[in-house]
């Protein structure tokens, strides 16, 4: 595939094991759902999103108490664990203390450069990421003042004062974000701040909303922003289940050519030809695959127009007709099966597959 991109230079920083910036791929985000004091839930939470693809989890800590079960965390868990905090200061400082990975703060609602210097100062002790969000819901109120609403002139502001600070004192393990539920004021912001600094960019659509709107707004803000050059990491905001977050962000990647990863499905349209039902079949094969990390292609065709063709450009490729189903393996015919067979084959297939390039 022919790399249309370039990519924007960035800094690299570090999180955990995990490099951000550079020629390093970008990586996918998501976030808990869970309250962390129910420990098992947010660790089986954790455990289902490391297996679809995420490679760094955002939490919420609330209060103190809370902090004290990073460690029990970190043992059962594999990925970055980034402390997601607000208001207060305090808690920051507290979860640097359990060796947290990241922290994530958000300078419209810790307003004192004091316990922002603080808190700088503490990571720096122990090279622990700082992730700065700056939110068009959370900007300051002198700044909202000025521009009368949370536009994207509004952002640049709040970031570039921000810059401005980082760069007085000589701290870099940063990552920057500036997003807004709004698709354009979210792309422009950052278009402007990826031109004032190198510091790494963590891009997505804040509170996009749920699945169709969700995925729409978050593909084409995240899609035009990585087409331009621009973002290091990602996270999908959908309203539900995060497994879904880290999928789609993955599929965003996979469809610029970015990083490949997991089941690509190419499945028909459907028309009066179609004798299958093509979407439950295909959601069927998608939801037993949706942990498989090497790339497949699997075409699931309706009829017999375009199946076959689509079918042979395929690593796997199924194409029905009324009565049978025609099944291709790296382009060739390999055999035909019932359709009542036709989906666990192409799941076991796809498995045995999968098995051979570990």
């Amino acid at each position: 595939m022919v790399n249309y991109i370039k990519r924007r230079k960035s800094r690299i920083t570090e999180i955990g094991t995990l490099k951000i910036g550079g020629d390093y791929p970008i990586s996918v985000q998501s976030m808990t759902t869970c309250d962390i004091k129910d420990i098992k839930k947010t660790i089986k939470q954790i455990k289902q999103l490391e297996a679809v693809g995420c490679d760094v989890v955002r939490i919420a800590f609330p209060d103190i108490e809370s902090c004290h079960l990073i460690a029990m965390i970190k043992k059962n868990t594999h990925i970055p664990i980034m402390a997601d905090i607000h208001f207060n200061h305090a808690i920051a400082l507290e979860v640097m203390k359990y060796n947290i990975d990241g922290i994530r703060i958000n300078p419209g609602n810790i307003k004192k450069e004091l316990q922002i210097a603080h808190i700088i100062e503490e990571a720096k002790k122990k090279n622990i990421m700082i992730r700065f969000g700056i939110n068009a819901g959370s900007l300051d109120k002198n700044i909202l003042v000025k521009y009368h609403e949370p536009n994207y002139e509004a952002m640049v502001e709040e970031t570039i004062r921000l810059i401005n600070y980082l760069e007085k004192i000589n701290y870099h393990n940063i990552v920057l974000s500036i997003k807004s539920s709004n698709v354009m004021d979210t792309i422009k912001a950052n278009e402007i701040i990826a031109e004032r600094c190198d510091f790494p960019l963590h891009i997505g659509i804040t509170e996009a909303g749920f699945d169709r709107k969700g995925t729409i707004k978050s593909a084409i803000g995240i899609g035009i922003l990585l087409y331009m050059g621009i973002g290091d990491t990602i996270r999908v905001s959908l309203s539900g289940n995060p497994e879904k977050e880290v999928l789609v962000g993955h599929d965003i990647l996979h469809s610029l050519g970015i990083r490949k990863r997991g089941i690509n499905i190419i499945a028909c349209p459907t028309c009066g030809r179609c004798q299958v039902d093509i979407h439950r079949i295909g959601q069927k094969i998608e939801n037993s695959l949706k942990d498989i990390q090497h790339p497949f292609s699997v075409a699931i065709m309706g009829c017999v127009v375009n199946g076959p063709g689509e079918a042979k450009v395929a690593d796997i490729g199924i194409a029905f007709n009324k009565k049978e189903a025609m099944f291709y393996k790296k382009g060739q015919l390999v055999g035909r099966c019932s359709i009542e067979e036709s989906v666990q084959k192409i799941i076991k297939e796809i498995r045995s597959m999968s098995y051979k390039v570990k």
